[in-house]
């Protein structure tokens, strides 16, 4: 069983420049943080934490507006869910637990933290690891009708207030329960204790409103900080592990994936593996394998 977490993970709220965020820590060893992609919660982790933590000190967090981390108000230009605000909670969290230097993993928008926070704090992160995403400047600036069709919940979601939120808020289980299940391709089930805590989660309006900003700051902030560190000639230093689906839209829609990432980093390396978008629930044992070497 591995929902909820083992008793070796302690859970911590840590205040992140004034934003709650939900955390956990456990195992020993050099630190690694593990980022949730949408719309999931630290659970996605459940099959892969504890293997990591055999040889790792492994921090899960909720992403501000996601799980039982706090949910500030977005703001006009929906700023508080840039990445780089959601990165920026996540160095704080690690600081506070005493971590100057750590990798990081990150699944879908996580991923994206990820991203903005090896840019934005090179100091920090020793390696980062990105499950099945390209990048956003990336997939925005190549966006056509296939982008459309596979990834319209990007352009659903950015919508403008409350259009989205209504209609999210009229059937959130069903919501949740119809878009994981839409993404996942040939991989192992999800859990049914973990698809238990993302409705729970996301039955919160707050989460819902959240989200929806997390998107609307995709198209807008993260897009323009994005085209600004392409300008500069900034690239990822750290180590970049790439690891896709094979049988999702990143890994049926855009062919060369790593030679996409060679243009936003320097030292990119990784693979495909046997399933659709959720490669730490669907392909548990394929994505631990990739990592560890990699973390080690």
């Amino acid at each position: 069983m591995t929902v909820p977490l083992p008793d070796l993970f302690a859970r911590t709220t840590v205040r992140a420049g004034g934003v709650r965020i939900n955390t956990l820590v456990g195992g020993k060893g050099s630190p690694v943080l593990l980022l949730h992609g949408y719309p999931q919660t630290h659970v996605m982790w459940h099959h892969i934490a504890p293997r990591l933590a055999e040889h790792h000190t492994v921090i899960l967090t909720d992403l501000r507006g996601y799980g039982d981390s706090g949910k500030p108000a977005g703001g006009a230009n929906h700023e508080a869910y840039s990445k780089r605000a959601m990165a920026w909670d996540q160095v704080l969290v690690m600081r506070e637990l005493g971590f100057t230097e750590f990798a990081v993993a990150g699944h879908d928008r996580g991923g994206r933290v990820g991203h903005r926070m090896a840019l934005n704090y090179p100091q920090y992160v020793t390696k980062l690891a990105v499950l099945d995403i390209v990048p956003t400047r990336h997939a925005f600036r190549t966006a056509g009708m296939a982008f459309g069709l596979g990834y319209w919940h990007w352009f659903f979601l950015a919508q403008p207030e409350p259009l989205p939120e209504h209609l999210l808020g009229a059937d959130p289980e069903g919501w949740i329960r119809g878009r994981l299940s839409a993404l996942r391709r040939g991989g192992s089930p999800f859990d049914p204790k973990a698809m238990e805590e993302y409705v729970r989660c996301f039955r919160d309006p707050a989460a819902i409103h959240a989200s929806c900003e997390d998107y609307r700051a995709a198209a807008g902030t993260d897009l323009a900080d994005d085209d600004a560190s392409a300008a500069r000639g900034e690239k990822i230093t750290a180590p970049l592990l790439a690891l896709w689906g094979q049988h999702g839209f990143v890994g049926r829609h855009y062919g060369d994936v790593l030679a996409i990432w060679r243009e936003y980093a320097t030292d990119v390396d990784g693979c495909a593996l046997p399933c659709g978008h959720y490669l730490p629930e669907e392909a548990a044992e394929e994505t631990t394998a990739a990592l560890l070497p990699f973390l080690s």
